[in-house]
């Protein structure tokens, strides 16, 4: 019954995808009610908000445009409830303005399998992600992805390799000339003694427990029938898919690294895991195993309100 609502694209999914990334921003700021309402406030959050329905829209765009899933918009329901099972996603500017810059940089990496304007991509794809770096550190972590999918697409030309190196100096020169202009330092913008902490346990609760062991327990399941999935495809787009494979990875190594494990470092984690999940749910034969697995994720971070 679930599945059978979304196996098509309609229009009502980002009205339903909305609502519950809606919701997801709204309960994560329950707590902050006490404070002061100013104009910098509400224009503040509304901007928040702009920035996670864009990071939807945006990764809509990539699955159609590169033909990751089989158009069914199931990845963006499942980026909308990844967002409500960890709502502190929702919470953390730098983290939400990272996370989207990240997503540019992976639409020019997955693109990477046509042929053409590939200087271009490489340098956007180098651009974007250094871009993101200044917002969170360990996103640069995806600059890693380039590197791999060059040897995906075992590109043996060697100014595509230089290529991305120029985009991340291209950020650095911008970022040391608005820093020396604004603040009369160097390195004021970017952060070049980054933290790292493994010290996990602000995710000692009901909520985070739950909420991580089926995220974890569902991705790495799918990931192995989506990786032997991979065989099946087209030759063009196999890199392609591999590539969200590799983000995955990235994305999980980020929520390890991090400095301040308060929720939001999920947030890398949750497009390519979207995708596979997504995937999976496409193959899926039996229709009764298929509800039930649909349903879980439907239901699990609604139930996660309650406790």
């Amino acid at each position: 019954m679930i599945t059978s609502f979304f196996n098509k694209s309609r229009p009502i999914y980002f009205i339903i995808v909305f609502f519950i990334a809606l919701l997801a921003f709204i309960v994560a700021r329950i707590n902050r009610v006490n404070e002061t309402i100013t104009l910098e406030f509400v224009l503040k959050q509304a901007l928040l908000l702009f920035i996670i329905f864009a990071s939807i829209l945006l990764l809509n765009f990539i699955v159609n445009k590169n033909s990751l899933t089989n158009k069914s918009n199931y990845e963006i329901v499942l980026f909308s409830l990844f967002l409500l099972f960890i709502t502190q996603t929702t919470n953390h500017s730098n983290v939400l303005l990272s996370n989207f810059f990240v997503l540019i940089g992976l639409r020019r990496i997955v693109s990477l399998r046509s042929p053409k304007n590939t200087k271009k991509k490489l340098f956007d794809a180098a651009f974007w992600i250094a871009i993101a770096a200044l917002f969170y550190f360990w996103s640069i972590l995806f600059f890693i992805l380039i590197i791999l999918s060059l040897v995906l697409y075992t590109d043996n030309n060697i100014r595509h390799w230089i290529i991305p190196f120029l985009g991340v100096f291209a950020v650095f020169i911008l970022s040391f000339s608005v820093s020396v202009v604004l603040y009369d330092s160097f390195f004021e913008i970017i952060n070049l003694s980054p933290e790292i902490s493994y010290d996990f346990s602000n995710y000692n609760s009901v909520q985070y427990l739950i909420a991580i062991t089926l995220l974890l327990s569902f991705g790495i399941w799918s990931s192995i029938f989506y990786s032997q999935n991979i065989k099946k495809k087209k030759k063009a787009f196999r890199a392609s898919f591999k590539t969200i494979i590799l983000a995955a990875i990235i994305g999980f190594f980020i929520v390890i690294q991090a400095p301040d494990k308060n929720g939001s470092e999920f947030l890398f984690l949750f497009a390519p895991l979207a995708i596979i999940i997504a995937n999976y749910i496409d193959i899926i034969q039996e229709k009764w195993f298929k509800e039930i697995f649909l349903a879980v994720l439907v239901i699990a971070p609604f139930l996660l309100l309650l406790l």
